[in-house]
């Protein structure tokens, strides 16, 4: 098993074993390999994956668990959940946000739930209504740097379904200046212009 954090664009694998999907990553020359634990071997890779000549990183341990704890504690964690809607055309619901492609998703209010907040942050950003909550997806985690604090989100996601014809109304106070249905044809043009981790999201279709 293993855990995918992104640096901006950079995948760290956190790992129990090395599979077939972290292997080539292992043998890169701008990559780093780390098999040994520490608090030091943790803070040195997240030291190295700041670097501009590292392009990914892979962290072998055989807890899986115990390595994912020691990086956490590094990090300001903020949780956040979205939805990957389709309609019944079996289009996919993407928003436009600060000059990329996105997936509508938000952070997690004081008592909410993830399920509550996924189905609330696409009704904010989108206008979607009457959202039918399907399954829980895979999670996606990135980091990033924030008044001082260096932030990892941990963004949990769901694929939801709609029925009828509704109108899309994008969230101008986030910033978002678009939503759209896009056939599914259409996305490999869209992916040219997003997240590694919203790629992954969509991945799971």
């Amino acid at each position: 098993m293993y855990i995918k954090i992104y640096f901006n664009d950079k995948p760290l694998f956190l790992c129990d074993e090395i599979n077939d999907a972290i292997e080539p990553y292992k043998h890169h020359d701008d990559a780093i390999f780390i098999d040994e634990f520490s608090t030091h071997t943790v803070r040195a890779m997240i030291h190295e994956m700041e670097l501009a000549k590292i392009h990914a990183g892979v962290f072998l341990h055989s807890n899986l668990n115990e390595l994912k704890k020691a990086f956490w504690k590094k990090f300001t964690v903020i949780q956040a959940a979205g939805g990957l809607v389709t309609n019944v055309n079996d289009e996919i619901l993407m928003i436009f946000r600060r000059g990329k492609w996105d997936l509508p998703k938000g952070k997690l209010d004081k008592g909410e739930t993830l399920e509550h907040c996924a189905v609330r942050e696409v009704q904010e950003e989108t206008g979607l209504q009457h959202i039918t909550l399907q399954k829980p997806l895979a999670p996606t985690y990135h980091t990033y740097h924030e008044s001082g604090k260096f932030i990892l989100k941990e963004s949990h996601w769901y694929s939801m379904k709609v029925n009828g014809k509704q109108s899309l109304v994008a969230q101008a106070e986030e910033d978002i200046t678009e939503a759209k249905w896009v056939k599914k044809s259409a996305l490999p043009e869209l992916m040219k212009n997003t997240f590694p981790s919203i790629k992954d999201v969509l991945g799971s279709l």
